[in-house]
């Protein structure tokens, strides 16, 4: 199952929790950039309910704002979520963001996207919690209309949205990369029926190598990602550990990794940022895409 396919990098930026701020999130995407990252990644979540385990802070700045903010001050890396929750949105708001920044930024955005997990967190905003496969099919399906067509007159039954003649612009310039997330079979079959790419999140990969495989049987092309994030830090954890781990997640046929740093100050997070970048270069991976 080893992959011949160029792996490539991006990094987490200090969104949430005690290093967020807009100058700690702009000083990491300049960084990165500096550095070759190939893309530069928030999170996603409006609401944490108290006590629960994840995420560890409810202090998370809305992630389109923060890609707004740091594509302002770059200009060639790419801007991601790791990953929008799209149930939870109203998909036509969503659309009229992701264009925007795409088109303010010169084409640079990834909307990686999943259905979610935090129940409480549909319930504060109002959604139905098991409607949120179907919500997230339609929406998808909403997204692709908005950015592809003009004067769209069309049912969407789930969100109770009826399009007359309806126009959404500005439209994104290009096609912009549609990243699925999730790692149960109704995941995969999304990322596989719709998707550009699969993005998972913190598996090993031992956990990641039978995904792949199912993903690869229907997406064999290279342009379809295979991405992991990842928790590494090597201002804390084992350095030949993390390129062991990069040689095993290559190995599986991960295209594209996504570290996260753990540092809890702005200084330690761009400590951190430097460090990853030394060792993703110690391992081979290009980090920029060609």
């Amino acid at each position: 199952m080893a992959s011949n396919e160029t792996m490539t990098a991006g990094i987490h930026l200090p969104q949430a929790g005690p290093a967020a701020s807009g100058e700690s999130m702009r000083r990491s995407a300049v960084l990165a950039e500096e550095l070759g990252f190939a893309d530069v990644w928030v999170s996603d979540h409006l609401v944490v309910p108290t006590g629960v385990p994840y995420p560890p802070s409810a202090y998370v700045f809305e992630p389109f704002t923060a890609l707004t903010w740091v594509a302002a001050s770059t200009n060639r890396v790419g801007l991601g979520t790791t990953v929008l929750v799209l149930p939870m949105r109203n998909p036509l708001v969503v659309a009229k963001s992701v264009a925007s920044i795409d088109q303010l930024s010169g084409g640079r955005f990834i909307l990686g996207t999943a259905a979610g997990w935090l129940e409480a967190e549909f319930d504060a905003l109002g959604v139905p919690f098991d409607e949120r496969g179907p919500r997230t099919d339609e929406a998808i399906e909403i997204l692709r209309r908005c950015w592809t067509d003009d004067h769209i007159t069309a049912e969407f039954p789930v969100h109770g949205a009826r399009f007359a003649s309806i126009r959404c612009k500005p439209q994104p310039a290009r096609s912009v990369p549609l990243w699925i997330g999730g790692h149960a079979d109704v995941a995969l079959e999304r990322a596989m029926r719709v998707g550009d790419g699969w993005h998972g999140a913190f598996l090993t990969p031992e956990q990641t190598a039978r995904r792949v495989a199912v993903l690869r049987e229907r997406r064999p092309e290279p342009s379809f990602a295979i991405s992991m994030r990842t928790r590494w830090d090597p201002l804390e954890d084992d350095r030949d550990l993390i390129l062991a781990e990069i040689d095993h997640y290559r190995s599986v046929g991960v295209t594209h990794l996504v570290p996260e740093p753990r540092q809890r100050t702005m200084d330690a997070y761009l400590r951190s940022i430097e460090a990853t970048a030394e060792l993703l270069r110690v391992a081979g991976v290009s980090m920029v895409a060609s």
